[in-house]
């Protein structure tokens, strides 16, 4: 395993917040978010900071540098329900040569629901790994102390 982050449960330790709202088709009978929507929640943050940083997605990929999850872990600590507002943090953590950790909180309010992180490699086009770009190890914010919302 090569994740070691432990993402904090306190919002001033993220560099970025992205809002999003749960949908129904996220949810099982009882309105509450099946396990695995969790991930895609973490991708859309995830996107959603390249995008605030001035590197958007499609621009990074177009540079011929794809990001692949390697690893992905998430600690679930209260229910997140339908059509509830969340705000999922993110942080870059540490970075290689050719990897990157980002934490994540999830929550509600104040109400902290889940935590996660992954690992991710860069790859060019044949799936090789290459180089990070030299803009994301720069890209860290060490205090954690900026916080950005998107709303949905």
């Amino acid at each position: 395993m090569r994740l070691a982050l432990h993402p904090s449960t306190d919002p001033a330790d993220y560099c970025f917040c992205h809002r999003l709202r749960v949908r129904f088709a996220e949810t099982d009978a009882m309105g509450i978010v099946h396990h695995a929507a969790y991930f895609p929640y973490l991708e859309e943050a995830r996107v959603a900071w390249l995008r605030h940083i001035g590197h958007p997605y499609d621009a990074v990929r177009n540079s011929g540098v794809d990001f692949a999850v390697l690893e992905a872990f998430m600690q679930y600590r209260m229910a997140v329900r339908f059509d509830e507002l969340v705000d999922v943090h993110v942080a870059i953590g540490a970075a290689t040569r050719t990897t990157f950790q980002m934490g994540y909180l999830l929550s509600v309010g104040s109400e902290v629901r889940a935590t996660g992180g992954t690992v991710h490699g860069a790859l060019n086009r044949s799936g090789r790994p290459i180089r990070l770009p030299s803009w994301l190890a720069t890209t860290a914010d060490p205090a954690g102390t900026s916080e950005e919302r998107s709303e949905p």
